[in-house]
């Protein structure tokens, strides 16, 4: 299993020269939940950026480390107002792979128990699932990438019929 960090709120902290929550350049809070587990994965930083930044050459970076990887099973932190974008794009290309994106309403530095609570949820389901496929992980719950959506009125994920 390969982890990819591409930024988002799960990844941001607070900047105090600006005042402003930021993503780091570094897998700083990825590092810190999988060592709290006591947890041994390959973890790659990829893009660090806010979702909202992402553009499709960012997609195609992801895909292009996908395809690249000798892992059938990733996990990929990104951005909640966008992931539904780049999770389409990956279910596009990859029918072979298991692909689980998984992220945070809250940052990890504000709320360190929904971000780890989220990428728990997402390696055990990666590690478990049996069929290929992209899914998003997010609110206590694991989907295909289609059947979850985010409802931004009451900030959090909800299934879709």
């Amino acid at each position: 299993m390969l982890i990819l960090n591409s930024g988002g709120t799960f990844n941001k902290k607070y900047n105090p020269l600006n005042a402003e929550l930021e993503v780091p350049y570094n897998n700083e809070a990825i590092e810190k939940i999988l060592k709290s587990m006591g947890a041994k994965y390959d973890l790659a930083g990829v893009i660090y950026k806010d979702s909202l930044e992402m553009t499709m050459d960012d997609r195609k970076i992801l895909a292009k480390v996908i395809m690249e990887s000798k892992d059938n099973t990733f996990v990929i932190v990104h951005g909640t107002d966008t992931m539904h974008l780049s999770a389409e794009f990956l279910a596009e290309i990859f029918d072979d792979r298991k692909i689980v994106f998984v992220g945070a309403m809250k940052p990890f530095e504000i709320d360190n128990i929904e971000a780890s609570l989220n990428l728990g949820m997402a390696i055990g389901f990666a590690r478990a699932v049996n069929e290929n496929g992209v899914y998003i992980c997010m609110s206590g719950h694991v989907q295909p990438w289609d059947k979850i959506h985010k409802n931004t009125k009451f900030g959090k994920f909800e299934v879709v019929l």
